[in-house]
């Protein structure tokens, strides 16, 4: 018999062979890796409750049928119709064309694009103007006070000449007068 207390062993652990090394690590990795050792998770409780959530929100929830129809608000199309004439026209601005002719004062040229009277000089324009301004007290307008007039100086027009062609429309009182880019 041998006896335990000659096995102690104190002090540095004696030189093992890289054989016996190895042996021993895979000993110690075994003990480590037991199928016994490991921690479990118990999912039964977990499932349960998940049942239960699925189960509660089923009962909870109200499917209703008209959750997909959208209230719109449409206009009448019966009154539209009835409302637009069709003989109305789209506003087409009318041009008023604005060159200078040479240096000084009087040396421009007016031109009104359509088949209207041409002006010599700005006070014939305020008289074309207002002359074909539908007014209450007036026949023969052609054109709303809002109608659009398009001012269209040339490159080289003088900046006073293309002023005075807006005063004209302006005084003929027209309230949509713009100026377009020189041509």
């Amino acid at each position: 018999m041998t006896d335990p207390v000659s096995n102690l062993h104190f002090g540095p652990e004696p030189e093992l062979d890289p054989e016996a090394q190895a042996i021993k690590r895979a000993r110690s990795h075994r003990r480590r890796a037991k199928p016994g050792n490991r921690i479990k998770l118990n999912l039964t409780a977990m499932i349960d409750v998940v049942f239960l959530l699925l189960i509660y929100f089923m009962v909870a929830t109200d499917f209703k049928v008209g959750e997909e129809i959208y209230r719109m608000d449409l206009p009448d199309r019966s009154q539209a119709q009835a409302e637009q004439d069709p003989f109305d026209l789209d506003e087409e601005p009318l041009r008023i064309n604005v060159a200078t002719s040479g240096l000084g004062r009087s040396r421009y040229q007016i031109s009104i694009d359509g088949p209207y009277p041409q002006p010599d000089d700005f006070q014939e324009l305020f008289e074309i103007l207002r002359a074909r301004q539908i007014r209450d007290n007036a026949s023969g307008g052609l054109f709303e006070p809002d109608h659009p007039i398009v001012i269209q100086p040339t490159r080289t027009t003088q900046w006073e000449h293309a002023i005075e062609a807006f005063n004209a429309a302006a005084r003929a009182r027209y309230t949509n007068v713009i100026f377009a880019k020189p041509q």
